[in-house]
């Protein structure tokens, strides 16, 4: 049976009052768009026009490069002034396609076929969500059509819609559980008939009973949906948490969801599924929660991807006098932006912006041995001898400790007493095994 929760994890302040009542909004389109080719898991995509090209509103402007790749496209119509580089998210920089938005468009997209779902098999329905661009809206930007391609020798007994947004400040998911609820059904049901799944579940944090009121409200007669209201903590949304809370099963430390008969698809991306075969549209435009103490006007908004980070900050009346740090995603797990020229991609959840009071630095001081991070980690890893060997650079026997497993939610981070970055530390260690080079025997 499954308990509806987790053991571990963390209770971070919420701070999603600011715009878990506030509408969905669209923002005008800016002067210009950056589309960098890298905005998903796996290879970039190939850009295939040229400085000059004109292109539609959805027209495809790069190439996926191969299974673990999807191609992008305009998300505004315009004249492609090159293919340059731009800042990541990430603090990378990548490159990317530029194209000047034409001032006067009515930004109509060219007309295009919408895909006959219901006389698709799994495979041909995955090709559709590839070829629309489509990946994992709730951050980690994983290609979507991966999941509706399951390996053969596996049974996928129940779809999970992850409805949790356990991330402090976040509120993109829970508009679109209770504007669009009817998207999210029509989505579940697409890729239920993709893998063969008779049986769905929808799990929402129970700080959030608008969202499963609208979702109850309007499941279809002929589905088999349950929408289950889960207990507030943090991670709840990470997908072996969400598993176990559903299920009451344990993915297994190595193994993938598949494993124990589960795929987890998040609530935005089961919409953006159901619109590309509701119009045709490629993954373009998505929901973002420009929010925190430090942005004037707090919104959730339809934002065209690769507008600006300071098209989007200007649209929200600018920051105020104490704003002193802006996160892509939340404050547990986004990424701190050092050029407001970074463009929201596929994978920004959020655009958090933090006061001063709110990013204070303290000091780090040495390790107390309280165990505290230990009793807080959700997968049960040990932080405090992980952290030892991170600062000592033994990169290979943090291996041996399950380094893998972390997923990075910083919960080991927020709780200790003295301040070590344990998370960060953790996300650079990985970064240096990648970096490694194979040993030749």
């Amino acid at each position: 049976m499954s308990s509806n929760g987790f053991r571990h994890g963390v209770h971070p302040p919420e701070r999603k009052e600011l715009t878990a009542s506030l509408p969905v909004r669209r923002m005008p389109f800016p002067k210009e768009v950056v589309l960098p080719l890298r905005q998903h898991a796996g290879k970039p995509a190939v850009p295939i026009v040229a400085r000059g090209d004109r292109v539609e509103r959805g027209d495809k402007v790069a190439a996926s490069d191969g299974y673990m790749s999807v191609p992008m496209h305009a998300s505004a119509a315009g004249i492609v002034t090159g293919i340059d580089w731009c800042p990541h998210p990430d603090g990378s920089m990548v490159e990317a396609v530029h194209i000047a938005v034409e001032r006067h468009s009515a930004q109509l997209p060219r007309p295009r076929m919408v895909p006959e779902w219901e006389s698709l098999v799994g495979e041909e329905v995955a090709r559709a969500v590839q070829e629309a661009g489509v990946v994992g809206l709730g951050g980690a930007a994983f290609p979507a059509h991966v999941k509706l391609a399951p390996p053969k020798d596996t049974k996928i007994e129940t779809l999970i819609l992850n409805g949790a947004e356990c991330e402090p400040y976040l509120t993109s998911d829970h508009r679109v559980m209770v504007e669009y609820p009817e998207r999210v059904h029509f989505g579940a049901r697409i890729m239920m008939k993709a893998l063969g799944v008779e049986h769905a579940v929808i799990g929402v944090e129970s700080n959030k009973p608008d969202a499963v009121e609208a979702l109850r409200a309007t499941i279809p007669a002929d589905l088999d949906i349950t929408v289950r209201s889960l207990t507030v903590k943090y991670p709840q949304g990470a997908e072996k948490m969400l598993i176990h809370a559903v299920t009451g099963r344990e993915v297994p430390s190595g193994k993938l969801p598949v494993h124990v008969g589960a795929i987890v698809q998040n609530v935005g991306t089961i919409a953006a599924i159901a619109e590309v075969f509701e119009t045709g549209l490629p993954l373009i435009e998505r929901i973002v929660t420009v929010t925190g103490r430090g942005v004037v006007r707090p919104s959730n908004l339809i934002v065209p991807v690769g507008t600006r980070l300071r098209d989007v900050l200007d649209f929200c009346g600018g920051l105020n006098a104490d704003a002193a740090e802006i996160v892509f995603g939340g404050p547990m797990m986004g990424a701190v932006q050092a050029d407001l020229d970074t463009p929201l991609t596929k994978g920004t959840t959020g655009v958090v912006v933090l006061t001063h009071e709110e990013t204070a630095s303290r000091e780090t001081l040495p390790c107390i041995k309280c165990g505290r991070c230990v009793e807080s980690c959700p997968v049960f890893l040990m932080p405090q001898h992980l952290g030892a060997l991170a600062q000592l650079g033994r990169y290979e026997e943090m291996q041996q400790w399950n380094l893998a497993d972390c997923m990075l939610c910083g919960s080991c981070s927020y709780v200790c007493p003295s301040g070590i970055p344990l998370s960060q530390m953790f996300a650079l260690s990985k970064a240096a095994l990648r970096r490694q080079k194979p040993k030749v025997a």
